[in-house]
């Protein structure tokens, strides 16, 4: 029988870890917040969760395809200033849903401009999209450049109260994303993926559309954030060029906590949605232990390289043992 060791159990179930420290981190969570489970503190906390589980995913694509997008919270912003200004406190919800559709091309576009660079021009993935990051930023100021406008009070508060059968809203957005990922993993596309993200150039030789594939990574991840931009506008109600900044790092750290290997070909989808929960409940531990200000990064940032080095020290301890 083959023994089971930390390296096999990773590349057979990426999703093991991560769903570790998610069970650990709702238990310290609950610990200090008794209530967590009640429906209304349950529904707020997985709207606020929502934002970066979406960027996650389309994050997840990406890195699973060999590459890496910075530009995700450039994305977010252009999203989140389009929707504040176009629609407007006084705006009707048709005229939100008409701009929501506006910004979910703006996302593709945007997405898309990344893949064609990459994918045809062959230049570096963390380049590029790093440039771009600027480019997107730098337009989501252009529309909005100090915060403010809005959205319809009816809009956003259909997203905050809605909890279909009992259940936040979010818990439903997560069912269809891990349904599709998994008919989609299954799909010729999903090996494609895989097979890009493990080795490029092996998989040109065995007639992958290599190129194809790269670029529809790209347009997923546009996808996604803009879906995070319209998600997080509607939690916040307003817009603010600087909204997206922090989900460009946080996205990346929640996919490789998730299980997914920063050279690709590696993980899937379950993982790094736990991640970005996991990462969200570290925030509320650190607010809810009252910790001051000025060590609250150094806890979430020595929490989150515990977190990646873990593994590595398992897998130290056991060939130090045989």
């Amino acid at each position: 029988m083959k023994r089971l060791n930390w390296n096999f159990l990773m590349s057979r179930y990426p999703a093991f870890f991560p769903l570790i420290l998610l069970v650990l981190s709702i238990a310290i969570n609950l610990f200090l917040q008794p209530n967590m489970f009640a429906l209304d503190t349950l529904n707020g906390n997985m709207r606020v969760f929502l934002p970066l589980i979406l960027v996650a995913v389309g994050q997840a694509i990406v890195l699973l395809g060999g590459g890496i997008d910075i530009s995700v919270g450039g994305i977010v912003a252009i999203v989140n200033t389009i929707l504040a200004t176009r629609v407007g406190l006084d705006g009707t919800p048709e005229k939100m849903w008409q701009f929501v559709l506006l910004s979910l091309l703006a996302g593709v576009l945007a997405g898309a401009i990344n893949g064609f660079f990459i994918a045809y021009l062959r230049l570096q993935p963390i380049i590029t999209t790093y440039a771009t990051s600027f480019l997107y930023s730098g337009f989501a100021l252009f529309i909005l450049p100090n915060p403010g406008g809005g959205i319809p009070a009816k809009v956003a508060e259909l997203y905050r109260s809605t909890t279909p059968l009992g259940l936040p809203l979010a818990f439903y957005v997560i069912a269809i994303l891990l349904g599709l990922w998994l008919y989609v993993s299954s799909t010729r596309y999903g090996k494609f993926l895989f097979a890009v993200g493990g080795k490029a150039e092996a998989a040109y030789e065995t007639a992958v559309p290599v190129t194809t594939i790269q670029f529809s990574t790209y347009v997923i991840s546009g996808f996604m954030a803009a879906l995070a931009g319209i998600a997080i506008t509607m939690l916040s109600g307003s817009g603010s060029a600087e909204i997206g900044n922090a989900m460009t790092l946080n996205s990346i750290t929640a996919v490789v906590i998730g299980g997914n290997a920063m050279s690709g070909g590696v993980g899937g989808v379950a993982g790094p949605i736990m991640g970005a929960i996991t990462l969200n409940l570290i925030q509320n531990i650190i607010s809810f232990a009252h910790i001051d200000t000025w060590w609250e990064t150094l806890v979430k940032a020595t929490i989150i390289v515990v977190a990646l080095a873990t593994p590595g020290v398992v897998n130290l301890f056991q060939r130090r043992r045989s």
